[in-house]
């Protein structure tokens, strides 16, 4: 078993939350203005229904036909880190692997349940990429993000699908995938390939966070052995009014739109974080944030907080110190503000 310095029980929402202070918050990967007025609605509609107990087949055919699958190959999780506890409970690896730095959840999930974790730490020499010869070829449990907490790596379709096969379970954690346009790396569709199963999540494109709501895409036995293991009604009926609204077309086009701004102003903080000689920045970077090492990071992140930003962390995901930073995409104006603040942070 593995123990050192990480904190992976430690998230973004702690750089905002733990002193009470005014910051603009790019710690936590939550998608600005949301959710959307039209969502709200939809969830406050469902209230009246509260004395039920919660329904979830609508929105699994929901979930379901989204991602072109059968109802039967689909769960509804409370967020897709309850997936991650469900997964660690329901199947007993004798040798689990997981693909760092990545999001801390899988390992500690597999951790608490008594799993022995074999970590696989990618370099930012290779770009923090993949090859699947990284990957012990007896793991028999094989966890990696896709797109990457925290990196923004986006790893090709084909390079993680080299990595299933019969005897193993492979679980690509694509709870920023709705992020990418046209999700073009998402193995959600994929149904050839033997023991994948992939998280999603609903929280972070549509504002959710406080609602917890999720969904594991697997084969019709893999999802009956987590159903098992999951309590009953785990998943309240505002949250599942959320999911089936979410993976309604409308929704899903509205949502490719919001990715497509995304990686328009992830370019422009790219563009401006290149104008700081110091800060390295992890590239191609794919996701809805960056990551970015400079001098002294840890000590630039306390005088940002006096300049009125959070930035999270990053010495606490696995493979990487204390020179390591992670910021959310946000708007243009809110960016420059932000490389404004860094650039004086950053002075000796």
């Amino acid at each position: 078993m593995i123990t050192d310095e990480h904190d992976l029980r430690h998230h973004g929402d702690a750089e905002v939350r733990d002193d009470g202070a005014d910051l603009v918050d790019l710690a936590v990967n939550v998608r600005t203005g949301t959710p959307p007025s039209w969502l709200v609605e939809r969830i406050a509609a469902s209230l009246a229904g509260l004395a039920a107990y919660p329904d979830g087949r609508a929105a699994r055919r929901a979930v379901a036909r989204r991602h072109g699958r059968p109802p039967e190959e689909v769960l509804l999780t409370a967020g897709a880190a309850e997936a991650f506890v469900l997964l660690a409970r329901a199947f007993a690896p004798r040798r689990a692997v997981v693909v760092h730095p990545q999001f801390t959840e899988p390992e500690a999930a597999l951790r608490d349940a008594g799993r022995p974790v074999h970590r696989v730490l990618l370099r930012y020499e290779s770009g923090f990429r993949l090859d699947p010869a990284d990957v012990p070829e007896d793991a028999d449990f094989v966890v990696i993000g896709n797109p990457t907490n925290p990196t923004s790596v986006l790893h090709p379709a084909s390079t993680l699908a080299q990595l299933a096969r019969p005897g193993r379970v492979l679980v690509v954690d694509e709870a920023f995938m709705d992020a990418v346009p046209g999700e073009h790396a998402s193995l959600a569709a994929r149904r050839d390939l033997p023991g994948v199963v992939v998280l999603r999540s609903l929280t972070k494109t549509w504002g959710l966070a406080g609602l917890r709501i999720g969904y594991v895409l697997a084969a019709p036995e893999t999802i009956a052995a987590l159903e098992r293991a999951q309590p009953l009604w785990p998943v309240a009926t505002p949250a599942l009014a959320a999911a089936e609204a979410c993976c309604a077309p409308p929704a899903v086009a509205e949502a490719e739109e919001a990715a497509r701004q995304i990686a328009r102003d992830r370019d422009h903080l790219l563009s401006r974080l290149a104008d700081l000689p110091a800060a390295e920045v992890v590239s191609p970077a794919e996701a809805p944030f960056v990551l970015l090492r400079l001098p002294h990071a840890a000590e630039v992140r306390q005088r940002l907080r006096e300049l009125g930003f959070a930035v999270r962390r990053a010495d606490t995901f696995p493979g990487l110190d204390r020179n390591w930073l992670r910021v959310a995409v946000r708007d243009r104006t809110t960016t420059d503000a932000f490389v404004t603040a860094l650039t004086r942070a950053a002075l000796p």
